[in-house]
Protein backbone atom coordinates (compact mmCIF):
# COMPACT_ATOMS: atom_id res chain seq x y z
CA UNK A 1 0.00 0.00 0.00
CA UNK A 2 1.58 3.40 -0.88
CA UNK A 3 0.61 6.88 0.30
CA UNK A 4 -0.72 7.76 -3.33
CA UNK A 5 -3.30 4.61 -2.97
CA UNK A 6 -4.15 6.00 0.39
CA UNK A 7 -4.33 9.79 -1.08
CA UNK A 8 -6.51 9.04 -4.29
CA UNK A 9 -8.83 6.93 -1.74
CA UNK A 10 -9.37 9.68 0.24
CA UNK A 11 -9.66 12.44 -2.35
CA UNK A 12 -6.60 14.61 -1.45
CA UNK A 13 -2.79 14.68 -2.71
CA UNK A 14 -0.29 12.51 -2.08
CA UNK A 15 1.68 15.32 -0.42
CA UNK A 16 -1.56 15.98 1.87
CA UNK A 17 -1.08 12.39 2.87
CA UNK A 18 2.47 12.60 3.48
CA UNK A 19 2.50 15.34 5.54
CA UNK A 20 -0.56 13.47 7.89
CA UNK A 21 1.93 10.91 8.07
CA UNK A 22 5.16 12.53 9.10
CA UNK A 23 3.96 15.59 11.07
CA UNK A 24 0.10 15.46 12.04
CA UNK A 25 0.27 18.71 13.37
CA UNK A 26 0.70 20.11 9.70
CA UNK A 27 -2.72 19.00 8.71
CA UNK A 28 -6.86 19.76 10.76
CA UNK A 29 -7.80 17.25 13.21
CA UNK A 30 -10.26 15.66 10.78
CA UNK A 31 -8.25 15.54 8.00
CA UNK A 32 -5.63 13.50 9.84
CA UNK A 33 -8.35 11.26 11.32
CA UNK A 34 -9.63 11.05 8.11
CA UNK A 35 -6.54 9.89 6.74
CA UNK A 36 -5.91 7.54 9.21
CA UNK A 37 -9.00 5.95 9.46
CA UNK A 38 -8.81 5.48 5.36
CA UNK A 39 -5.34 3.94 6.00
CA UNK A 40 -5.83 1.17 8.81
CA UNK A 41 -8.95 0.13 6.39
CA UNK A 42 -6.78 -0.33 3.38
CA UNK A 43 -4.15 -2.51 5.46
CA UNK A 44 -1.66 0.37 6.25
CA UNK A 45 0.43 -1.09 9.08
CA UNK A 46 -0.69 0.94 11.97
CA UNK A 47 2.89 1.23 13.46
CA UNK A 48 3.64 3.03 11.16
CA UNK A 49 1.32 6.11 11.75
CA UNK A 50 1.88 8.25 14.48
CA UNK A 51 0.56 7.95 17.64
CA UNK A 52 -0.49 11.22 18.80
CA UNK A 53 -0.31 15.16 17.32
CA UNK A 54 2.58 16.17 19.05
CA UNK A 55 4.72 18.18 16.63
CA UNK A 56 7.86 16.36 15.53
CA UNK A 57 8.95 18.81 13.09
CA UNK A 58 8.38 22.29 11.88
CA UNK A 59 4.94 23.00 9.63
CA UNK A 60 4.95 25.93 7.49
CA UNK A 61 2.82 29.27 6.49
CA UNK A 62 2.99 31.05 3.25
CA UNK A 63 2.96 34.73 3.32
CA UNK A 64 1.91 35.85 -0.65
CA UNK A 65 2.77 39.50 -1.47
CA UNK A 66 2.17 41.21 -5.03
CA UNK A 67 5.82 42.47 -5.25
CA UNK A 68 8.95 43.22 -3.45
CA UNK A 69 9.92 46.88 -4.90
CA UNK A 70 7.47 48.30 -1.66
CA UNK A 71 9.93 48.33 1.32
CA UNK A 72 6.96 48.61 3.42
CA UNK A 73 6.91 44.82 2.12
CA UNK A 74 10.04 44.05 3.55
CA UNK A 75 8.67 45.40 7.38
CA UNK A 76 5.51 43.53 6.39
CA UNK A 77 7.79 40.39 5.57
CA UNK A 78 10.00 41.17 9.07
CA UNK A 79 7.01 41.20 11.27
CA UNK A 80 4.84 38.08 10.12
CA UNK A 81 8.45 35.90 10.08
CA UNK A 82 9.25 36.90 13.94
CA UNK A 83 5.72 35.64 14.74
CA UNK A 84 5.56 32.67 12.83
CA UNK A 85 8.96 31.50 14.48
CA UNK A 86 7.91 32.27 17.88
CA UNK A 87 5.15 29.67 17.03
CA UNK A 88 7.38 27.29 15.85
CA UNK A 89 6.73 27.52 11.90
CA UNK A 90 8.76 28.11 8.90
CA UNK A 91 7.69 30.91 6.71
CA UNK A 92 7.48 30.38 3.09
CA UNK A 93 7.88 34.02 0.77
CA UNK A 94 5.55 33.83 -2.25
CA UNK A 95 5.31 36.92 -4.62
CA UNK A 96 3.12 37.14 -8.05
CA UNK A 97 4.74 40.09 -9.77
CA UNK A 98 1.22 41.91 -9.52
CA UNK A 99 0.13 39.41 -11.64
CA UNK A 100 -3.74 38.05 -10.80
CA UNK A 101 -2.94 34.97 -12.83
CA UNK A 102 0.14 34.44 -11.06
CA UNK A 103 -1.05 34.62 -7.99
CA UNK A 104 -4.11 32.71 -8.35
CA UNK A 105 -1.66 29.71 -9.71
CA UNK A 106 0.55 29.75 -6.46
CA UNK A 107 -2.67 30.05 -4.09
CA UNK A 108 -3.96 27.00 -6.18
CA UNK A 109 -0.47 25.25 -5.30
CA UNK A 110 0.18 26.22 -2.10
CA UNK A 111 -3.89 25.04 -0.58
CA UNK A 112 -1.79 21.46 -1.10
CA UNK A 113 1.32 22.41 0.22
CA UNK A 114 1.25 24.28 3.51
CA UNK A 115 -0.23 24.44 6.71
CA UNK A 116 -2.26 28.13 6.13
CA UNK A 117 -1.65 31.24 4.04
CA UNK A 118 -1.02 34.71 4.50
CA UNK A 119 -1.90 36.98 1.35
CA UNK A 120 -1.54 40.39 1.34
CA UNK A 121 -3.13 42.91 -1.07
CA UNK A 122 -4.50 39.96 -3.08
CA UNK A 123 -5.13 40.75 -6.54
CA UNK A 124 -7.30 37.89 -7.30
CA UNK A 125 -11.27 37.51 -7.24
CA UNK A 126 -13.14 36.92 -3.89
CA UNK A 127 -14.70 33.62 -5.07
CA UNK A 128 -10.97 32.09 -5.77
CA UNK A 129 -9.92 33.41 -2.07
CA UNK A 130 -13.04 32.23 -0.79
CA UNK A 131 -12.23 28.29 -2.79
CA UNK A 132 -8.87 28.44 -0.99
CA UNK A 133 -9.97 28.67 2.18
CA UNK A 134 -12.06 25.95 2.05
CA UNK A 135 -8.80 24.23 1.58
CA UNK A 136 -6.71 25.99 3.62
CA UNK A 137 -6.67 28.34 6.35
CA UNK A 138 -6.13 31.73 4.96
CA UNK A 139 -6.39 35.58 5.93
CA UNK A 140 -5.59 38.53 4.14
CA UNK A 141 -4.14 41.79 4.53
CA UNK A 142 -5.32 44.81 3.31
CA UNK A 143 -8.44 43.72 1.40
CA UNK A 144 -11.87 42.97 2.18
CA UNK A 145 -13.27 39.46 1.18
CA UNK A 146 -16.54 38.49 2.29
CA UNK A 147 -16.53 35.78 5.42
CA UNK A 148 -12.95 35.61 5.54
CA UNK A 149 -10.92 37.10 8.18
CA UNK A 150 -8.50 39.99 7.68
CA UNK A 151 -6.10 42.68 8.86
CA UNK A 152 -6.97 46.36 7.64
CA UNK A 153 -4.55 49.16 7.59
CA UNK A 154 -6.21 52.18 8.11
CA UNK A 155 -4.49 54.40 5.32
CA UNK A 156 -7.32 55.92 3.75
CA UNK A 157 -8.29 57.66 6.75
CA UNK A 158 -5.00 58.93 6.98
CA UNK A 159 -5.06 59.99 3.38
CA UNK A 160 -8.08 61.63 3.67
CA UNK A 161 -6.49 63.61 7.03
CA UNK A 162 -3.64 65.03 4.44
CA UNK A 163 -6.30 66.11 2.10
CA UNK A 164 -7.58 68.17 5.07
CA UNK A 165 -4.09 69.06 6.00
CA UNK A 166 -3.79 70.65 2.70
CA UNK A 167 -6.54 72.26 2.18
CA UNK A 168 -6.01 74.34 5.37
CA UNK A 169 -2.90 75.38 3.24
CA UNK A 170 -4.63 76.75 0.66
CA UNK A 171 -4.62 74.29 -2.37
CA UNK A 172 -7.85 73.75 -4.16
CA UNK A 173 -7.02 71.54 -7.03
CA UNK A 174 -4.97 68.35 -5.83
CA UNK A 175 -3.81 65.03 -7.80
CA UNK A 176 -3.90 61.56 -6.11
CA UNK A 177 -1.35 59.50 -8.32
CA UNK A 178 -2.86 56.06 -8.12
CA UNK A 179 -1.44 52.20 -7.80
CA UNK A 180 -1.81 49.02 -9.64
CA UNK A 181 -5.07 49.20 -11.26
CA UNK A 182 -5.84 45.78 -9.37
CA UNK A 183 -4.92 46.97 -5.83
CA UNK A 184 -8.02 47.24 -3.51
CA UNK A 185 -6.19 49.33 -1.38
CA UNK A 186 -5.76 51.75 -4.26
CA UNK A 187 -9.62 51.94 -4.81
CA UNK A 188 -10.24 52.41 -0.78
CA UNK A 189 -7.96 54.70 -1.00
CA UNK A 190 -9.47 56.90 -3.69
CA UNK A 191 -13.04 56.24 -2.36
CA UNK A 192 -11.85 58.22 1.12
CA UNK A 193 -9.99 60.98 -1.12
CA UNK A 194 -12.95 61.80 -3.07
CA UNK A 195 -15.13 62.07 -0.08
CA UNK A 196 -12.90 64.33 1.88
CA UNK A 197 -12.74 66.51 -1.43
CA UNK A 198 -16.33 66.79 -2.15
CA UNK A 199 -16.42 67.47 1.70
CA UNK A 200 -14.41 70.46 1.19
CA UNK A 201 -15.15 71.53 -2.21
CA UNK A 202 -12.17 71.19 -3.72
CA UNK A 203 -10.69 69.27 -7.46
CA UNK A 204 -9.49 65.87 -6.94
CA UNK A 205 -8.09 64.94 -10.11
CA UNK A 206 -6.85 61.28 -10.61
CA UNK A 207 -3.52 60.14 -12.46
CA UNK A 208 -2.52 56.47 -13.32
CA UNK A 209 -2.37 53.52 -12.18
CA UNK A 210 0.89 52.85 -11.97
CA UNK A 211 3.20 50.51 -10.30
CA UNK A 212 4.68 51.17 -6.97
CA UNK A 213 7.95 51.53 -8.13
CA UNK A 214 10.63 54.63 -8.60
CA UNK A 215 10.68 54.37 -12.20
CA UNK A 216 6.74 54.71 -12.48
CA UNK A 217 7.15 57.53 -9.61
CA UNK A 218 9.35 59.09 -12.11
CA UNK A 219 6.46 58.75 -14.77
CA UNK A 220 3.84 59.75 -13.04
CA UNK A 221 5.98 63.03 -12.33
CA UNK A 222 5.50 63.92 -15.85
CA UNK A 223 1.39 63.38 -15.49
CA UNK A 224 1.41 65.86 -12.05
CA UNK A 225 3.31 68.45 -14.32
CA UNK A 226 0.62 68.13 -16.95
CA UNK A 227 -2.22 68.51 -14.59
CA UNK A 228 -1.71 71.65 -13.04
CA UNK A 229 -2.09 70.94 -9.45
CA UNK A 230 -0.55 72.65 -7.12
CA UNK A 231 -0.48 69.65 -4.94
CA UNK A 232 -0.02 65.66 -5.17
CA UNK A 233 -0.99 62.79 -3.11
CA UNK A 234 0.81 59.68 -3.97
CA UNK A 235 -0.13 56.16 -3.76
CA UNK A 236 3.01 54.97 -1.60
CA UNK A 237 6.33 56.32 -0.64
CA UNK A 238 8.23 54.20 -3.19
CA UNK A 239 6.16 56.26 -6.23
CA UNK A 240 6.26 60.30 -3.86
CA UNK A 241 10.20 59.66 -3.85
CA UNK A 242 10.55 58.64 -7.42
CA UNK A 243 9.00 61.86 -8.71
CA UNK A 244 10.72 64.16 -6.08
CA UNK A 245 13.98 63.23 -8.13
CA UNK A 246 11.99 64.15 -11.36
CA UNK A 247 10.65 67.26 -10.25
CA UNK A 248 13.66 68.38 -9.62
CA UNK A 249 15.46 67.92 -12.91
CA UNK A 250 12.57 69.33 -14.28
CA UNK A 251 12.94 72.58 -11.89
CA UNK A 252 9.58 72.22 -10.00
CA UNK A 253 10.20 73.19 -6.34
CA UNK A 254 9.20 71.22 -3.68
CA UNK A 255 7.11 72.62 -1.80
CA UNK A 256 7.62 76.10 -2.89
CA UNK A 257 6.06 75.47 -6.72
CA UNK A 258 4.30 71.85 -5.20
CA UNK A 259 3.35 69.74 -2.30
CA UNK A 260 3.84 66.18 -2.58
CA UNK A 261 2.91 63.28 0.14
CA UNK A 262 3.36 59.76 -0.04
CA UNK A 263 1.66 57.06 2.58
CA UNK A 264 3.48 53.96 3.95
CA UNK A 265 6.37 55.82 6.16
CA UNK A 266 8.77 54.03 4.53
CA UNK A 267 13.07 53.94 5.66
CA UNK A 268 13.94 56.49 3.71
CA UNK A 269 10.68 59.00 3.49
CA UNK A 270 12.39 61.16 6.33
CA UNK A 271 15.87 61.25 4.20
CA UNK A 272 14.61 62.59 0.98
CA UNK A 273 15.07 65.94 0.01
CA UNK A 274 12.82 67.59 1.13
CA UNK A 275 11.85 65.19 3.14
CA UNK A 276 8.17 63.60 2.31
CA UNK A 277 5.22 64.20 4.08
CA UNK A 278 3.45 60.62 4.48
CA UNK A 279 0.67 58.58 5.89
CA UNK A 280 2.71 56.63 8.82
CA UNK A 281 1.67 53.00 8.65
CA UNK A 282 3.23 49.96 10.50
CA UNK A 283 4.49 47.11 8.40
CA UNK A 284 6.01 45.22 11.04
CA UNK A 285 3.14 45.64 13.06
CA UNK A 286 0.62 44.54 10.42
CA UNK A 287 2.96 41.52 9.56
CA UNK A 288 2.88 40.26 13.66
CA UNK A 289 -1.04 40.83 13.88
CA UNK A 290 -1.74 39.46 10.37
CA UNK A 291 0.07 36.23 11.70
CA UNK A 292 -1.32 35.60 14.62
CA UNK A 293 -4.64 35.70 13.68
CA UNK A 294 -3.85 32.52 10.98
CA UNK A 295 -2.29 31.23 13.69
CA UNK A 296 -5.18 31.76 15.86
CA UNK A 297 -7.22 29.97 13.41
CA UNK A 298 -5.17 26.42 14.17
CA UNK A 299 -6.11 25.59 17.40
CA UNK A 300 -9.87 27.29 17.28
CA UNK A 301 -12.84 25.29 15.48
CA UNK A 302 -14.60 28.88 14.84
CA UNK A 303 -15.43 29.48 11.28
CA UNK A 304 -16.40 33.32 11.82
CA UNK A 305 -14.80 36.01 10.49
CA UNK A 306 -13.11 39.38 11.86
CA UNK A 307 -11.49 42.30 10.56
CA UNK A 308 -9.07 43.84 12.49
CA UNK A 309 -8.24 47.50 11.88
CA UNK A 310 -5.07 49.14 12.80
CA UNK A 311 -4.62 52.62 12.86
CA UNK A 312 -2.74 55.18 10.73
CA UNK A 313 -1.61 59.01 10.59
CA UNK A 314 -0.18 61.84 8.89
CA UNK A 315 3.38 62.63 9.36
CA UNK A 316 4.19 66.28 8.30
CA UNK A 317 7.90 66.54 6.96
CA UNK A 318 9.01 69.25 4.15
CA UNK A 319 7.72 68.12 1.31
CA UNK A 320 4.44 70.10 2.08
CA UNK A 321 3.65 73.83 2.49
CA UNK A 322 1.34 76.61 1.72
CA UNK A 323 -0.07 77.33 -1.97
CA UNK A 324 2.32 80.40 -3.19
CA UNK A 325 0.63 83.94 -3.81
Amino acid sequence: MTLTEIASACGVAASTVSRAMSNPNRVSPEMYERIVRKARELGYESAALPAGRARSSRGTIALVLPNLTNPFNLDLIRGSQVQAQAAGFMQLLVTSGESEQVEADWLTELADTVDGVVVASPRSADALLQQVRERVPLVVLNREVPWLSGVLIDTPAGLAQALDYLVSLGHERIAYVRGPARSWTDQARYRALKQAAGRHEVELIALGAFFPTLAAGAAAADAVGLAKVTAAIFFNDTLAIGALGRFEKQGIRVPDDLSVVGCDDIFGASFTNPSLTTVTASGEQAGRAVTDMLLGTFTTKDRSHRVDRLPTHLTVRGSTGPVRA
